[in-house]
């Protein structure tokens, strides 16, 4: 295995054969691990079958609904104990990630490591949103970038490659945030701590089917946490 795709899943039984799919056929060498939070939607029980007739896929059962950041960290515990991956992903599962661009990521993480797919990356690279969906995610962008220095254009984007020693050397244990907030948290570790960052650009489309997870708790959770990576000792990220 060259690389891992983690997908964290709650209720995508429209998407989830479709994509696990589409990302194993960007390469031989590339798995695929989803996380599901006991969806009720059956869509666990899918990917119980797909696991049954190919040993590429592979699936972590939750007992419910615990939050994308944890999801994520979870799938990452689990590659670094079970896989010997060298790259390990973010993507999501409703086709707003592309899993054609896989291997752009693949090539630019051989010189770095942490690829962004950034969707404001020379200009926006949006379909779909509405324009006070733009404006928030935008916003929280300038927002972070002013409170914390990070030096990226998309700092809450979640379709991402990292290298192994990257998630090796964070501190997954004491992550906590969820949505918006965890990635930026991530990205944040990742560049106090020095590791080779890009941003690629990518097209972002709103989900094809289901519904949005977005809620004003992981709005919230971000427009605070923000503060709290400013003000953190220099030791946690050591």
């Amino acid at each position: 295995m060259e690389a891992l795709v983690v997908i964290p899943t709650y209720n995508e039984k429209e998407n989830i054969r479709q994509i696990i799919e589409s990302a194993l056929s960007q390469g031989g060498n590339i798995e695929v691990l989803v996380v599901d939070d006991n969806s009720p939607d059956g869509t666990g029980d899918i990917v119980d079958s797909l696991c049954e007739t190919n040993p590429r896929i592979h699936v972590i059962h939750r007992e419910g609904k615990l939050g994308l950041g944890s999801a994520y960290i979870k799938g990452f515990k689990w590659a670094l104990e079970n896989t010997d991956a060298k790259y390990i992903f973010e993507m999501d599962a409703d086709f707003s990630h592309d899993p054609g661009a896989i291997p752009e990521f693949l090539e630019e993480i051989a010189e770095n490591d942490l690829i962004i797919g950034s969707r404001y990356l020379n200009g926006i690279r949006v379909i779909n949103w509405p324009l006070s969906r733009l404006f928030l995610s935008t916003g929280a962008n300038i927002y972070t970038g002013i409170i914390t220095g990070l030096p990226l254009k998309d700092s809450t984007g979640g379709f991402k490659c990292f290298r192994r020693e990257v998630l090796a050397a964070l501190p997954l244990d004491t992550i906590r945030s969820d949505g918006y907030s965890f990635q930026i948290e991530m990205n944040f570790f990742c560049w106090k701590k020095g590791f080779r960052i890009k941003e690629i650009p990518i097209i972002f489309t709103d989900r094809r089917i289901g519904t949005s997870k977005m809620s004003r708790k992981i709005i919230w959770e971000a427009a605070f946490m923000v503060w709290r990576l400013r003000f953190m000792s220099p030791r946690r990220w050591k």
